[in-house]
């Protein structure tokens, strides 16, 4: 097996409201760059929460004292960006060194809710993770199946840290078109042992490998994986959250 990865660029600066879809496939039919049947197409979080208007301005938020106090324990945090990612949390996971870990969405942890302050749209603007990915990720796939005539995986992506691990790595948030999971339990290894745990995630996989060709600087919001085989099934990122029962650090 062999696959290829190519960043997809000309993509404008993302606006709420934009047709998202027909952002990406210009830039492709640009880059002479054709879709097929059985592509993942990589597209990262923040054009998708931006299209979607998921943008909050600080202007408009009034920093509550419990904000106030952290952001002076953090030193070099807005305290209204603090307001801001406390509305996203559901539970604080961590505390600790000038760091706010929390659990946001559907179960994501990670730092600051996902609240980014980076490529944001202006000065006094932040970006939110998308409401729901995966229903992103179905519309964007049925977009593009519609107008390109080709029937792709599309994974929404994100950067997390990890823990006992240095370094930031591209998660899969939102899945549409492929399992999230690969489960290899059942198959037997180069001995002829069989597997009894061995679930790959593959949407992490690929979007870790798009990851290092959408670096943030360079303005590459996505990228064309081809040569990955997976089944296709409408598939979920949400599959990729460790149950509450099994995790053994909540």
């Amino acid at each position: 097996m062999s696959i290829s990865i190519t960043g997809i660029s000309g993509i404008p600066a993302v606006q709420p409201g934009d047709d998202l879809a027909g952002l990406l496939l210009s830039a492709l039919e640009h880059a002479k760059l054709r879709l097929l049947t059985g592509d993942v197409l990589v597209i990262c979080q923040k054009v998708v929460s931006k299209a979607e208007g998921r943008i909050v301005r600080l202007t408009e938020v009034t920093a509550s004292p419990f904000a106030c106090k952290l952001a002076a324990d953090m030193t070099d945090k807005d305290p209204r960006v603090i307001e801001v990612v406390l509305r996203e949390t559901k539970r604080i996971v961590k505390m600790d060194r000038g760091h706010l870990i929390t659990e946001a969405g559907p179960g994501w942890v990670c730092a600051n809710a996902g609240v980014d302050e980076s490529n944001s749209l202006g000065p006094d603007t932040v970006v939110l993770l998308p409401l729901d990915p995966d229903a992103s990720a179905r519309c964007l796939r049925q977009a593009v199946r519609q107008r390109a005539g080709a029937d792709v995986a599309v994974l929404i992506t994100d950067t997390f840290g990890r823990p006992w691990r240095e370094g930031l790595v591209d998660f899969a948030l939102g899945v549409s078109g492929m399992d999230a999971l690969l489960d290899l339990r059942g198959q037997r290894d180069l001995t002829g042992r069989e597997l009894h745990h061995t679930v790959m995630a593959q949407a992490d996989a690929l979007a870790a490998a798009a990851g290092l060709v959408m670096r943030k600087g360079d303005g590459i919001p996505a990228a064309l994986v081809r040569g990955y085989q997976f089944t296709p099934v409408e598939g979920g990122g949400k599959r990729l959250i460790r149950a509450r029962e099994f995790d053994l650090f909540r």
